[in-house]
């Protein structure tokens, strides 16, 4: 007869053995999940990475999608408030260019265009969280100040983008000089200090007043038209935040799929493993026992 002399330690070996696997399965009873370790599927585990990375570049995208797009409001929200006061402005205009208005009327038209001015100054410099967000590059810098009836620009050209999932970019910003000072007389602050000057003294000079009041009229166009390339973004960017929360939905249901563990195998297995270890125990302390001693009996 040919005995183990190893046996015990062997049984010690199944004992831990079993002690570890339960380990391991209660771990996947408590987590709901079947992968807690590389080692288990390294296939599976992998993949479930590359899942959790592009789970968390999707949440990195919505993050941003949603600042730029409350920006984005904010500035179109801006220039509908500048739409209205051109509009009162270009109103005043040609009621103090009927020739019919008294000197004082025609100089609390200047006063009133004076305010307005001011105004469009105030939303050409509007900022969010602490950003001017028509100043180009130059976000810390309030872009807009007037001296001596001559507004000027203290923000860049610079244009931003953001690139969607797909690769496409989208344009976020306008700079404030391109909305506000482009086309020279006829820009929004150049009409604006012009009408102001026509009607300050109370005399009218019809012809200019009219000419400024003509090129308000093209300001106000042209503000329309830039208005559109925000409007535009914050459209695109909505379709993109969709169809990237409709994706990590699919990401998130495919992990689920990929690592959810069986509960009621895995609570059987976990059984059958404790009652083998029970056995084990109850082996290894009737072979430890003198009485019981394999080579007693031999």
């Amino acid at each position: 007869m040919r005995v183990n002399p190893f046996y015990l330690s062997n049984l010690v070996e199944s004992l831990n053995d079993s002690q570890a696997r339960q380990q391991q399965l209660s771990s996947q009873l408590s987590s709901g999940v079947w992968i807690t370790s590389l080692g288990e599927d390294p296939v599976s585990a992998g993949q479930n990475v590359m899942l959790l990375d592009q789970i968390q570049r999707d949440d990195s995208f919505t993050t941003s999608a949603n600042m730029v797009t409350g920006e984005l409001q904010v500035a179109d929200s801006a220039l509908g408030s500048v739409v209205s006061q051109l509009t009162q402005a270009i109103s005043l205009a040609t009621s103090a260019n009927n020739g019919t208005m008294s000197a004082t009327n025609v100089k609390s038209v200047s006063s009133q265009i004076a305010g307005i001015l001011t105004e469009v100054q105030s939303l050409a410099n509007t900022s969010y969280q602490g950003r001017y967000i028509f100043a180009g590059g130059q976000t810390g810098v309030m872009p807009f100040s007037t001296s001596g009836g001559v507004t000027s620009y203290s923000g860049d050209s610079n244009v931003n983008y953001l690139e969607l999932p797909n690769g496409q970019r989208i344009q976020l910003n306008v700079p404030g000089d391109q909305i506000f000072l482009g086309g020279g007389a006829d820009s929004v602050f150049g009409a604006l200090n012009a009408l102001v000057n026509d009607y300050a003294s109370g005399t009218v000079n019809t012809a200019q007043a009219i000419a400024d009041t003509a090129a308000l009229n093209q300001a106000l166009n042209f503000v329309s038209q830039q208005r559109v390339l925000i409007d535009n973004p914050i459209t695109q960017l909505a379709a993109a935040a969709d169809a990237v929360t409709n994706e990590k939905t699919q990401l998130i249901t495919a992990q689920t799929n990929l690592i959810q563990a069986d509960l009621p195998a895995i609570a059987t297995q976990l059984s059958q493993a404790q009652a083998q270890q029970s056995a084990l125990i109850s082996v290894i302390a009737q072979l430890q026992s003198p009485s019981n001693n394999l080579f007693s009996k031999m």
